[in-house]
């Protein structure tokens, strides 16, 4: 039985068998990793069940999880709008409301207007309304506090960030789930 390939993809470990990254998920879709394979690029670990794509003269199955050959390391986290509320945990560090990443946006703890640099370590996630009662000036000088200082994240700490956020399991395929650690401890 052949079922049709859609939007399928591929998750892509590192040589170590864990992922690349967990924020946003190392994937591929599953045409890059199946040419992957056949350069021998990368090791298939695990196929989708049921599911082939077709050559002239055969058939192969689709790679459901590849792991590269040699290890790639992760040195820093790309300073993105993404990572920062991710490292924030999608939480204002103000108020400390949870808000969906539209509702948020980012404040210069030493504002622009006073040459605050937009690094990581003078940007935090922030709700609209602290935004907007902090303006230009410092925490202390609107009389607010940081629930935490603004820091650079390491890899490590982003991909722990993203498995904490709800729902992150609920988006994976069933495939995957073996290859995939979300604590020091084995689910039953």
């Amino acid at each position: 039985m052949t079922v049709p390939v859609g939007n399928l993809r591929t998750l892509v470990l590192n040589a170590d068998m864990q992922p690349l990254s967990w924020a946003p998920l190392s994937v591929w879709s599953w045409q890059d990793a199946f040419v992957a394979v056949i350069q021998s690029r990368v090791v298939q670990l695990k196929t989708y069940d049921d599911v082939l794509v077709h050559s002239g003269s055969r058939a192969f199955e689709v790679p459901a999880v590849v792991a590269l050959k040699r290890y790639r390391k992760r040195r820093s986290v790309a300073f993105t709008r993404y990572h920062l509320f991710l490292r924030d945990e999608f939480t204002c560090q103000y108020c400390g409301g949870r808000f969906a990443a539209k509702d948020l946006t980012f404040d210069h703890i030493v504002p622009k207007s006073r040459k605050g640099l937009t690094c990581w370590s003078n940007i935090v996630a922030c709700c609209g309304a602290d935004n907007l009662r902090k303006g230009n000036k410092t925490p202390q000088e609107a009389g607010m506090r940081l629930l935490r200082p603004a820091f650079q994240p390491t890899p490590h700490q982003i991909d722990a960030a993203a498995r904490r956020l709800p729902g992150a399991k609920a988006e994976l395929h069933q495939t995957w789930m073996d290859y995939l650690y979300w604590g020091s401890e084995l689910e039953a």
